[in-house]
């Protein structure tokens, strides 16, 4: 499992982007982390396997939604209402756990990133 981001850009405070996560191989718990210069990465979004599942932090909920489309083993992190804070680097990860965890120990599959970066 490789997965591969896309999507990321540059948009003004209040616009929207949607991010794309390509992972072949078997169907995984998918995540969304994300790393700002000077912090630590962070838990963004997760979806279990079969998208029953999601769970969001706090910070992006109600703003952002995760969704997959398992046919074409693609993940989705439609994020709406950018705020300047949510400009990062954000990455996509997978792990074979059915739950959602939320430490990035727990994913061991994980894309090179793609810039997001939002102007006020």
């Amino acid at each position: 499992v490789q997965p591969v981001e896309s999507g990321g850009g540059s948009v003004q405070a209040g616009g929207s982007l949607r991010l794309s996560c390509a992972a072949s191989g078997s169907t995984y718990g998918m995540a969304w982390f994300r790393q700002a210069p000077g912090k630590e990465r962070e838990f963004v979004a997760g979806i279990s396997a079969n998208g029953g599942r999601t769970y969001y932090a706090d910070v992006v909920m109600g703003r952002f939604t995760i969704s997959r489309d398992n046919a074409k083993r693609t993940v989705f992190l439609q994020m709406n209402s950018l705020k300047p804070e949510d400009t990062a680097v954000y990455y996509c990860a997978a792990t074979r756990r059915i739950d959602i965890p939320l430490g990035q120990e727990a994913y061991a599959y994980w894309g090179q990133g793609t810039q997001v970066t939002v102007s006020s």
